[in-house]
């Protein structure tokens, strides 16, 4: 009798002896003992996972003489012609060398007839990816609708070829890969019955080289058998795969703990002169660190009968978690570039110095010509580049000599020569000071109006309660600059410039004191001048935001005025005390402004509350409940259409009726009564109260439901939400400075 492979004699007979497909073997089992058969099954996996042998004690299950079962006997004609694979109606069809409509049709034409000597007829078509489209949608229509006495059993490794029309049509199982413990306990007992002697490391190499196919370790096996002359060997198995032994992973992971640069190379070295696959010591040297990894964080995942247990766990110790994360990606990137290197060796060597570049390093000098690192001098903390405010907030000799332009500054420029000495003392006084802070000295290069601006922010948030460190700043900074300036004046002017610079700022207190009382709030110009002297174009002036060109339109000002004569400059002195007395009660009537916009809001609040309540509330004492049924509604933990019955509804009146309660309510229309929604809400309600509720219902018009509740509430909170956006001071200065609009509802609330 000629040799059979393990593969073909040990072929899983029945659902019981098939190993590592439980999910499809219960499913299978279940559909057979209740007898809910379907007619097309689609088998998908890799090689060798068992998608034939699903198909064949399928087949002995439909047609067992026993009848349709889960188990079949094995033993009838039927069970062992299958076997045998001399079935005459279980054919088994290769889509791979029968792929096209003409193949189809002459296998559809003889699936019409009954079969001669079986209960079903089955149809096994392997790589049924393989099929063309023709051939696929000549098979769409029996596929869909067969005989009743036919089955179609298709099987693939690749299902994303195969059309939906077809998935649709089957049922589909998934069959994984066989787990390495599945190989090797299965490889044990067929070896047991070959009475074949094997070491169990021997047999978990060959699983890992089977690569989760049952086939492929069944024929390595074969192969081993032949190759260790009837022992399975660890040794013999490694010769015969190439595999690598673990040793040298282990030397090299202890040369890498002790900084041995030298030892790692002439580990390579020793590697190469044996042939051995850098690619793949690559790959096992990523196992290995995968695996020390578990150790370090989960040491009982580690198998106790593993042979290198110990190896990994003392390597555990040696590592911390971090640097076996480093070294594992640094493996994993050196395998997938080590084809781009010159070749196999150098770029093997190149993955062992960056391992050893990134390798802790706890003395200064390593061993045996290691790389060495000194640990003595402590890090450096890296120096960023100084920012442009630091450098001048750590230059104060040229702070003294180039202070910034103030407004004060630029009226002393334009006094007259009695003028300077005060001018000088001022600016030695300054210059003492301490230079400012980053915020403070760029909140003081405002311009007037962005002062102003400021102020204006910090009032309408102090309002609303908002903290904004740098909107205080500026604002605070900008009032003293205004208000040390008006001192100045006043210091300096003569008692004419002062009376009329008081008449001018009374005017100008008027003028604010209407733009308040209409909500209409101003700033005033910042670049304010007498008529006689020469202007900038307010349409040329460059927005608020920018202070970089404000700044330059100042400056460009000032010299402007500077060839003016002494009484226009004492002109312009009144005119710009005037414009910042002016934005100093701007910036305080935003506030008065805000404080109107929320008193307005709090009456809408109010309002829309009061519409809100609950006019007449039924009190229900045996439920211990007040009857306020928008509320109860709103905290039903219903969904759906018994949800908007209960929100949209109205109770009137309530009944005891023994042990049980009897709620009616209002209901505007009729579809809140479909669906089983009053069977779920009686439900609710009875788990809420902890008593039976029954609901009797009437069609009417509702007024005061949880759902008008919630729709006066968001039209209040819209309300409020508009309010406060036109009421807004920043908005308004938009608006009438730039011509911003807002636009129609883009307001939401918050």
């Amino acid at each position: 009798m000629s040799y059979q492979v393990l593969a073909r004699k040990y072929r899983p007979k029945s659902f019981a002896t098939l190993v590592g497909q439980e999910h499809v073997v219960r499913a299978l089992t279940h559909a057979l003992d209740q007898q809910r058969l379907h007619h097309a099954y689609l088998f998908t996996g890799t090689r060798g996972v068992g998608k034939t042998t699903l198909s064949r004690i399928l087949a002995k299950s439909f047609n067992c003489e026993k009848g349709v079962t889960s188990q079949p006997c094995g033993v009838c004609d039927a069970c062992t012609a299958i076997d045998a694979g001399r079935f005459v109606d279980y054919i088994e069809m290769d889509a791979a060398s029968n792929r096209g409509v003409d193949e189809m049709a002459a296998l559809l034409e003889q699936a019409v007839y009954s079969p001669s000597n079986a209960r079903f007829k089955v149809y096994m078509i392997d790589e049924v990816h393989m099929l063309t489209n023709h051939a696929f949608n000549s098979m769409l229509k029996t596929l869909e609708e067969p005989p009743p006495h036919v089955k179609f059993i298709l099987a693939t490794t690749d299902p994303q070829k195969i059309p939906v029309t077809v998935l649709s049509r089957c049922l589909q199982f998934n069959l994984k890969q066989m787990p390495p413990g599945h190989i090797v306990g299965h490889l044990e007992s067929l070896l047991a019955q070959e009475q074949i002697e094997f070491e169990v490391p021997a047999l978990r190499l060959l699983a890992k080289g089977a690569q989760g196919s049952m086939r492929d370790a069944l024929s390595l096996t074969d192969q081993a058998i032949a190759f260790a002359a009837g022992k399975v060997s660890l040794d013999a198995v490694q010769s015969m795969l190439g595999a690598l032994d673990q040793a040298y992973l282990f030397r090299l992971l202890d040369a890498l703990a002790a900084n041995d640069g030298r030892a790692m190379l002439d580990i390579a070295d020793e590697m190469s002169a044996r042939s051995l696959s850098f690619k793949a010591t690559l790959q096992d040297l990523g196992s290995v660190l995968h695996q020390i990894a578990i150790a370090q964080t989960v040491p009982s995942a580690i198998a106790d009968d593993l042979p290198e247990r110990q190896e990994l766990l003392r390597l555990a110790d040696q590592f911390s978690s971090e640097d076996i994360q480093l070294f594992y990606q640094i493996v994993v990137h050196g395998r997938n570039e080590i084809g781009l290197a010159p070749d196999e060796y150098a770029g093997f060597s190149m993955t062992l110095l960056r391992l050893l570049a990134f390798s802790p390093v706890t003395s200064s000098s390593g061993t045996g010509g290691a790389v060495s690192k000194s640990t003595s001098t402590p890090p450096q903390k890296a120096t960023a580049p100084m920012s442009r405010a630091a450098t001048v907030e750590n230059a104060p000799a040229k702070t003294a000599t180039a202070l910034p332009e103030t407004p004060s500054a630029n009226l002393a420029s334009h006094s007259a020569p009695p003028m300077q000495a005060n001018r000088s003392s001022a600016q030695n006084s300054v210059t003492e000071q301490p230079p400012p802070s980053n915020q403070e000295s760029k909140a003081s290069k405002l311009s007037p109006a962005m002062a102003a601006l400021a102020a204006a922010r910090a009032g309408s948030n102090k309002a609303k309660g908002i903290s904004t460190p740098r909107a205080q700043i500026q604002a605070q900074t900008a009032i003293h600059s205004s208000q040390q300036a008006e001192q100045e004046l006043k210091d300096e002017l003569s008692p004419v410039a002062v009376s009329q610079a008081n008449s001018s700022l009374n005017s100008v207190a008027l003028e604010n004191s209407a733009n308040a009382k209409s909500a209409e709030p101003s700033i005033a110009p910042s670049f304010a001048a007498s008529p006689k002297q020469h202007q900038v174009d307010e349409n040329q002036m460059p927005p608020p935001w920018d202070e970089d060109l404000i700044a330059s339109t100042t400056s460009r000002t000032s010299s402007i005025q500077n060839q003016t004569s002494e009484p226009s400059a004492i002109e312009e002195a009144n005119d710009f005390a005037i414009s910042t007395n002016g934005n100093n009660r701007v910036a305080k009537q935003s506030v008065v402004v805000q404080n109107e916009a929320e008193k307005h809001i709090a009456d809408v609040s109010i309002t829309a509350s009061a519409r809100s309540a609950a006019p007449n509330l039924l009190p229900i004492p045996e439920l211990d409940w007040e009857g306020d049924w928008p509320s109860l509604a709103r905290s039903l933990a219903v969904r759906g259409v018994a949800q908007q019955l209960a929100q949209q509804s109205e109770l009137l009146s309530y009944e005891i009726l023994g042990e049980s309660i009897a709620l009616r309510l209002r209901v505007p229309v009729k579809t809140l009564l479909s669906a089983g929604s009053l069977e779920k809400l009686e439900s609710e309600l009875t788990t809420r109260f902890g008593r039976t509720i029954r609901i009797e219902t009437e069609l009417a018009a509702v007024t005061h439901t949880a759902n008008t509740q919630m729709l006066e509430e968001r039209a209040a909170q819209q309300l409020v939400a508009e309010a406060a956006i036109n009421n807004d001071f920043f908005v308004q200065s938009l608006m009438r400075e730039f011509g911003a609009h807002i636009a129609t509802g883009s307001v939401r609330p918050i």
